[in-house]
């Protein structure tokens, strides 16, 4: 049995659901809109994990799940918390619900992916670069600050460069243009992280287990995750084949995050050398795969399974 827990229409979760039923594997759902109606509790005994999920009106044993994925919201802005006091019954009853499942995923026997522990180096993007570099990785000169003479110093020694948040929320990449320039005093009330602009070809690289489905992306903008929001925006995406020295400190890499399942984002410039820009441990691969028809979630589906 496998649960799948968040958003039933979410895609990534629904293109995992949908490879489940094609190997037929039995699979439910902790749906987060149904919280109300649903009951979780476990107990850690003598390394032994037993437990009960209740939802749609039946009990399932928590140790009969051999498999786990996540794909979460925070349930405090499902909508239908919306105009819920934070100490209401309901809010507390979600809250608790949600605790609950993630501490029993911490020490699930299951596969699940990922577990939040391993998830907390996305948190810190400086945090994760330097375990990145650990990994044998090259990295883009990177200067965190809130201090705009200094940009301005690091800019003048390496030309053109990027910004972006430091934390694990996702944020739009952005070119250093003479617009943002102009903005930069802001940065005094909020740290920001610069980096040295690294030429060539975008490869992200999806890590399921050993399993490595690797992309190439052809893009004419800085981030082409948001192309299609820009008029003149064109991204090309492809699959790609990588060195086997590569795959494997790929592979490497997500196994030492303890990631089940991870997106690993490359940059590859004009002479082969490969900087390893960031590891993200909830990867939306569903965009991937619909340009590519790389099988990823059929991927997930057959590592929670065991097989």
């Amino acid at each position: 049995m496998i649960l799948l827990c968040g958003i039933p229409t979410e895609t990534p979760l629904a293109l995992v659901a949908a490879s489940l039923r094609r190997l037929g594997m039995p699979h439910v759902w902790f749906n987060q809109r149904q919280f109300a109606d649903m009951d979780l509790w476990f107990a850690l005994s003598n390394g032994q994990v037993t437990g009960t999920l209740s939802l749609d009106g039946r009990a399932y044993r928590l140790q009969d799940f051999r498999g786990v994925y996540t794909r979460l919201m925070d349930d405090r802005a499902l909508p239908e918390l919306r105009n819920e006091p934070d100490d209401s019954p309901k809010s507390r009853h979600s809250r608790a619900l949600h605790d609950s499942l993630m501490q029993w995923c911490e020490v699930a026997p299951a596969r699940v992916v990922n577990r939040a522990g391993p998830m907390g180096s996305n948190s810190s993007k400086p945090y994760q670069t330097q375990l990145i570099r650990e990994h044998g990785f090259a990295i883009p000169e990177t200067l965190i600050t809130n201090d705009p003479d200094l940009v301005r110093e690091f800019k003048s020694r390496h030309g053109q460069l990027i910004y972006k948040s430091i934390s694990g929320i996702r944020s739009v990449v952005q070119t250093l243009d003479d617009d943002s320039l102009a903005r930069l005093n802001y940065i005094r009330w909020c740290p920001t992280q610069f980096q040295e602009f690294i030429p060539g070809r975008n490869v992200r690289v999806h890590t399921v287990g050993t399993t490595v489905f690797a992309t190439s992306v052809v893009s004419n903008v800085t981030d082409y995750r948001y192309a299609h929001l820009q008029t003149d925006g064109e991204t090309e995406l492809s699959p790609t084949e990588l060195p086997d020295e590569l795959v494997d400190r790929c592979v490497k890499l997500s196994a030492a995050l303890g990631l089940a399942f991870a997106g690993i984002d490359l940059k590859v410039t004009p002479d082969n050398r490969v900087y390893c820009l960031e590891v993200n441990p909830s990867p939306a691969f569903s965009y991937y795969e619909s340009n590519t028809g790389q099988p990823i979630a059929d991927a997930v589906a057959h590592y929670m399974a065991g097989r």
